[in-house]
């Protein structure tokens, strides 16, 4: 389910919108909101667009766009597929509304107005399976699905706390390493399989040596 939305300019982190949240929510959230506020400052320009952030029994989604972060709070057991879908539609409007603009704002939540946009948008991606069908609808048109396989994941502990790094080259880095570390393991093995067909028949011989002299004298 979608939980909670908010809008930053990515360059310094300045609120720009957010989804206006009751107050079991905004309890219950709290938290994770003080999260997001530390992640927008650990973005810088590069890092990935794209990113899922596993805190607790809520995940962190975010896409950047134009100098515009966009980052929405789910349940952990929400579809990415769906979380990114819902951040693309919002998006593609607020460049359409204030895309312009971005750059100029000074004050801390200017487009306040964009939460009427946001929380029509939100209501139709809380039922998964009316956003399931929303969004194969809009699929047929746009093409192929988002390959949601290829957007980062992280922990937030990871992230906040291990001095884990958003940026692409840290992404690239973790893949190439594991990886690596998959070809040194097949490269290890193919060895030992090569040694074994090396030496097997040498060992075949020997052994059978040894049983036929056992055999031949006791």
């Amino acid at each position: 389910m979608v939980k909670s939305t908010l809008i930053v300019r990515a360059s310094d982190a300045l609120p720009l919108a957010a989804s206006v949240d009751d107050e079991q929510t905004e309890q219950s959230l709290q938290e994770h909101k003080q999260q997001a506020k530390l992640v927008f400052r650990r973005i810088t320009p590069n890092s990935e667009p794209r990113c899922s952030i596993e805190s607790g029994q809520y995940t962190l989604h975010y896409l950047i766009a134009d100098n515009v972060v966009y980052l929405v709070i789910t349940d952990k057991s929400y579809p990415r597929k769906l979380a990114f879908s819902y951040l693309d539609e919002l998006s593609k409007e607020f460049a359409v509304s204030y895309g312009a603009k971005v750059e100029a704002v000074r004050k801390p939540y200017a487009f306040v107005g964009f939460d009427t946009f946001m929380g029509k948008t939100a209501r139709l991606y809380q039922d998964t399976r009316t956003a399931n069908a929303a969004s194969s609808s809009m699929d047929k048109l746009n093409g192929e699905l988002q390959d949601v396989t290829r957007i980062m994941t992280k922990n937030m502990e990871e992230l906040l706390w291990r001095g884990d790094s958003l940026d692409r080259m840290s992404h690239l880095s973790t893949s190439l390493r594991s990886e690596s570390e998959k070809y040194r393991k097949a490269a290890r093995n193919i060895n030992i399989q090569a040694m074994i067909r090396q030496y097997a028949p040498i060992i075949a011989i020997v052994l059978f040596l040894i049983i036929f002299l056992w055999w031949r004298f006791s």
